[in-house]
């Protein structure tokens, strides 16, 4: 009967691990104190009991045993057994002291805080105190059926807190990777757009450098105010990942900053149209919408071959917003297999329960069409 015991509760160790014990802190040494109290009160003021006073001295010593409850559960626990079974070959009196119940803290350490074969060796260690006297013939069974039933609820209960925490922080680590996958989103739509418009404005200006030295002036104030922008929101993104206490973060951009996508500069000029009542939009929704449009723009200026224009189209009904990014690039152009814009605004899409569609269109150019739902989406 003890193989299937034994292999059910490692299982369990493997299965949650039981996480980082906290240091030794103020409550431990108030939970001390307070079972030296008890202990002492209880011996001083019962009359209804032989006198406990050895046994009130052999509870208050191993009471210091709390102290590494957590750090060496099964070890304190063994220690506290032993104590105590040696203890009552020497004592004359019963133990009768309610305040002893102090030791189901030492039983709860076990499942809780135990590691793989440890944690097998407190609860065989457990089974084998509850059953023995009953087996020796030194207690009844009605007392080993209680003292079980009790070790195993203390038990189940160090088991459900253990699995707790362990849910606890598998959600923690999950936030933190789609918290750190949009930060790679919103840091990859950032610099691509960015250095695409510094590219652009870069070639522009070589190519007029010679003959029109107002139009290289004005493409190198474009290079300066696009890397002045790239810069910033670089920093706003690293003062995230570095989690400063107080990080000065702009609002995220919205679909009321699209124009300044257009005001960007490239080869082909951007018609930016927007339909319906912007007021509607959830704040996150908007933002998806101006980072999937910067992405597609982007992708406009570093592939659509021979473009004269990029048209942006965003239309807010009650149910959701539409959102069209399209260009006269001739032949069609497609985004290199190995990058993430396009896995980046299908993400982003598919996080707010929308869609992400990317192709060629019927007359030329490329076509993205994203559809965001307002109704339910979350933020």
């Amino acid at each position: 009967m003890r193989r299937p015991y034994a292999g059910a509760m490692g299982s369990a160790a493997r299965s949650t691990p039981p996480g980082t014990p906290p240091s030794r802190g103020w409550r431990d040494w108030v939970l001390l104190l307070g079972v030296t109290a008890a202990v002492a009160a209880e011996t001083a003021l019962r009359t209804d009991v032989p006198p406990q006073w050895p046994w009130a001295a052999v509870l208050i010593a191993v009471a210091v045993t709390t102290l590494w409850r957590r750090r060496f559960p099964t070890a304190m626990l063994a220690t506290a057994l032993g104590v105590a079974t040696a203890a009552g070959q020497l004592i004359a009196t019963d133990l009768a002291l309610v305040s002893s119940i102090y030791l189901l803290t030492l039983v709860y350490a076990v499942p809780r805080w135990g590691r793989g074969r440890s944690m097998v060796a407190g609860g065989a260690l457990m089974l084998v105190a509850v059953l023995v006297p009953s087996l020796v013939g030194s207690a009844p069974w009605a007392d080993a059926w209680g003292s079980a039933a009790v070790v195993l609820a203390t038990g189940a209960l160090g088991l459900a807190f253990r699995w707790r925490a362990a849910s606890r922080a598998r959600e923690l680590e999950q936030v933190r990777l789609l918290e750190g996958e949009r930060l790679a989103r919103d840091l990859h739509d950032t610099v691509a757009h960015h250095v695409s418009a510094i590219a652009v404005r870069a070639q522009a200006g070589r190519a007029v450098a010679a003959t029109d030295s107002a139009a290289a002036t004005d493409a190198l104030r474009v290079i300066e105010d696009e890397a002045s922008r790239a810069l910033a929101e670089m920093r706003s993104i690293v003062r995230i990942l570095r989690r400063d206490d107080n990080p000065e973060l702009a609002p995220a951009p919205g679909i009321a900053d699209l124009s300044a996508l257009a005001d960007a500069g490239g080869a082909a000029p951007v018609q930016v149209e927007v339909t319906g009542d912007t007021s509607t939009v959830p704040a996150r929704v908007s933002a998806a919408v101006y980072r999937i449009a910067q992405e597609a723009l982007t992708n406009v200026r570093r592939h659509a071959r021979g473009a004269t224009r990029a048209l942006l189209l965003v239309h807010i009904d009650a149910l959701e917003v539409t959102v069209e990014i399209s260009d006269d690039g001739s032949p069609a152009h497609a985004p290199p297999s190995g990058g993430y814009g396009i896995a980046g605004m299908t993400e982003r899409a598919t996080m707010l329960g929308g869609r992400c569609t990317a192709g060629p269109g019927p007359d030329g150019g490329w076509i993205v069409t994203v559809t965001l739902p307002l109704a339910g989406s979350p933020g």
